[in-house]
């Protein structure tokens, strides 16, 4: 799935445009220790965790798109590390099981 196509399902608003992002899985988390465990290449983190360690996080296991819920504010850092770090970044107003539904056309990690 591509990331419009991601932005699109959630209702969401891209706020870090990488062009090659892709969503071939969906992994649902705030503990990003948990992500880091079981959180796959390519796949979309759906968290409400809105800072900079999520993006590391992310570039640690391969995650290409980050769906931030409930409308939270993303800062500058996290902004920044994602695209010097190629991660595609979503906002949307929705809930992590809302995220989830929409996007249960893809696997689970």
């Amino acid at each position: 799935m591509t990331l419009r196509e991601v932005c699109e399902k959630v209702g969401g608003e891209i706020i870090v445009d990488v062009e090659d992002a892709k969503a071939e899985s969906v992994y649902v988390g705030d503990l990003l220790s948990d992500v880091m465990g079981h959180a796959g290449e390519d796949c979309a983190l759906v968290t409400i965790q809105n800072h900079l360690n999520t993006i590391a996080v992310c570039t640690l296991v391969g995650c290409s798109v980050v769906v931030i819920c409930h409308s939270r504010p993303v800062p500058p850092d996290m902004v920044e590390g994602a695209k010097r770090e190629g991660v595609a970044i979503v906002v949307t107003g929705l809930s992590q099981y809302a995220v989830a539904l929409a996007l249960s056309s893809l696997p689970p990690c």
